[in-house]
């Protein structure tokens, strides 16, 4: 074959048929599949896919049309399988082998592919082992509990206590209101967060993101984090960056991931499935692949603190980072400071502050 346009339709549609015929349960494909991965697909590509209208294209036919993309390539198109896959509450066996067979006819030796398949297997302790031979682990493995819940809802992490952390995002609240720092100081100062290094505070490496729902205006509720996650997950060059938002998925979406004291909760409120949130996942997707672009790697080794006095646009223009898309904003997707970005308890706690009557 030639050389593939960038946005090519022709393409698109024949790789939106390998994704639609390896995530297909054997009733078809979901309406959440469906509109999650014709979301991802517009968002990257500009393309408009019907996943419900496609015709089937098996293995060794999609591997065909990917040939001479390179691996990197290949294996994001194994991770949207994998999500396509993660939505579904149980994922069926016959799913998780038929995505498997699509991975090495791409090949692709992917260990979220292992994952989604410990999953429908019911075998949830191999599956978090396959999450730490994929890195994931490594990065919080200080951490203790869910993310999302006992970081935010600002309970105590068990991790060391460290003043001369502390103060360093203490000093964030002397810089100017438009500046960075201030800015991730406000927003743990208006919800009650406790500071890195505080008795109480967050993981460090972990608190790296919340620069990013800063920068990329993001809420902090639950919603708001998988927006977080897909957008860092997507910057991120290596497999590992999808495992944030591979696992947040499926502790949200199946309420199974458990182990080894990070998640050890059964979350059961589906999120994905909430209206707009496969076009507010989209966009993140789509915003993370901008600042990949701009090479800024690992958002979670970003210099921010480098950056803490600048201007939060001026950092933005630094990293490449687009603003949402109209449709994101149209289906929902909330500002760091408003209260729909927020969850029931963050918005408690800031209207005590700020003196609202609710």
């Amino acid at each position: 074959m030639t050389a593939i346009e960038q946005h090519d339709l022709a393409e698109v549609t024949l790789v939106a048929r390998g994704i639609a015929t390896a995530v297909a349960p054997e009733e078809g494909l979901t309406d959440v599949q469906a509109e999650l991965l014709q979301a991802i697909a517009l968002a990257l590509t500009g393309c408009e896919v019907d996943y419900h209208t496609l015709e089937p294209l098996g293995p060794e036919g999609l591997a065909d049309v990917l040939a001479p993309r390179p691996l990197e390539y290949r294996q994001r198109i194994v991770h949207h399988m994998v999500l396509g896959e993660l939505v579904l509450r149980p994922i069926p066996v016959v799913v998780a082998h038929r995505v498997a067979k699509y991975a090495e006819a791409l090949g692709i030796k992917d260990d979220f592919v292992r994952v989604a398949r410990r999953y429908a297997q019911g075998a949830y302790g191999l599956a978090w082992m396959d999450l730490e031979r994929s890195g994931f682990v490594e990065h919080v493995q200080d951490a203790d509990g869910a993310v999302v819940e006992r970081h935010h809802a600002g309970s105590a992490l068990q991790v060391p206590v460290d003043p001369e952390l502390e103060a360093r995002w203490q000093a964030f609240a002397e810089l100017p209101p438009d500046t960075l720092g201030f800015q991730v100081w406000d927003m743990y100062d208006s919800r009650a967060f406790e500071l890195p290094g505080s008795p109480g505070g967050p993981d460090p490496h972990l608190a790296q993101h919340d620069f990013v729902h800063v920068l990329a205006d993001y809420g902090t509720n639950l919603r708001g984090e998988v927006e977080v996650f897909a957008l860092i997950g997507r910057t991120d060059p290596e497999a590992k960056g999808f495992a944030w938002l591979a696992t947040l998925i499926g502790l949200f979406e199946t309420g199974v991931i458990s182990s080894s004291g990070f998640f050890d909760r059964d979350v059961r409120d589906p999120v994905i499935q909430a209206p707009g949130m496969h076009v507010r996942l989209a966009d993140g997707i789509r915003r993370g692949k901008a600042i990949a672009e701009r090479g800024a790697g690992d958002l979670f080794e970003f210099p921010y603190h480098d950056h803490a006095a600048r201007p939060v646009d001026e950092v933005r223009e630094i990293m490449g980072l687009p603003p949402k898309s109209e449709a994101a904003l149209a289906a929902g997707s909330a500002p760091l400071r408003s209260y729909e970005g927020m969850s029931e308890n963050q918005r408690r706690v800031v209207a005590e502050r700020r003196g609202d009557v609710r």
